[in-house]
């Protein structure tokens, strides 16, 4: 599969770093995963597309890592000092976009002092996913990767029973891009136009806030 262009490093693989590590990397992305715990990073060495074991707290690590070159940095360390100063050095890397998770609204003020562009409380947005959820039943899950941009999974609707994804439209209809297949055990990234959607596949969606919720209504 081809790597898309924006690259992304995960700071801290604990269980939320390694949740949105993995779905980046299953996405096509480039992913860079970084952790201090040496099995960890051995565990996921076959996840990802380059995972290393660093101190998060040492100004080499980011220098050494290159990390000014990502376009994307997630900051998934739920620690106070590590996540603020992992924070601070991507900002003086010139990292374009620095996402930080915050435990509290204290810990969000102060990441965003140090330069965090969007902060993500874990807790909060599960509620947004759950709400999803609960409004449609065909909606599995829903997560927003950053601003304006979505992930969508999906049980698809019985009026695309039978039809390929080229005959639904996406794109052109819904202005969303079905970036993979879930069928039974079989994951099909990046599907060929051609193939056929059938009875309890879910698709995985990628698009705007604008877009996702376009194709929410017209289920």
């Amino acid at each position: 599969m081809k790597k898309r262009e924006r690259q992304f490093v995960v700071l801290g693989m604990g269980r939320f770093g390694v949740s949105v590590a993995k779905t980046l990397f299953a996405l096509g992305y480039d992913v860079l995963g970084i952790d201090k715990d040496v099995e960890i990073v051995q565990s996921l060495s076959n996840d990802l597309t380059h995972v290393v074991a660093a101190d998060l707290l040492d100004e080499e690590t980011y220098k050494t890592l290159g990390l000014r070159n990502f376009d994307v940095a997630v900051v998934a360390v739920s620690a106070l000092e590590p996540s603020v100063m992992a924070t601070l050095m991507l900002k003086e890397c010139g990292v374009p976009l620095i996402i930080a998770k915050a435990s509290n609204s204290l810990h969000g003020r102060m990441l965003e002092k140090v330069g965090a562009d969007k902060l993500i409380y874990p807790e909060r947005d599960m509620g947004v996913r759950v709400a999803h959820n609960l409004a449609d039943s065909n909606i599995v899950d829903y997560i927003e990767l950053v601003d304006n941009l979505s992930i969508m999974e999906i049980e698809a609707p019985n009026a695309m029973w039978g039809k390929s994804l080229s005959e639904v439209e996406f794109r052109r209809v819904f202005k969303v891009t079905v970036v993979a297949i879930r069928r039974m055990e079989e994951l099909f990234v990046n599907p060929n136009p051609e193939i056929m959607i059938h009875k309890d596949d879910v698709l995985i969606i990628l698009g705007s806030a604008e877009s996702i919720k376009a194709l929410e209504a017209s289920m």
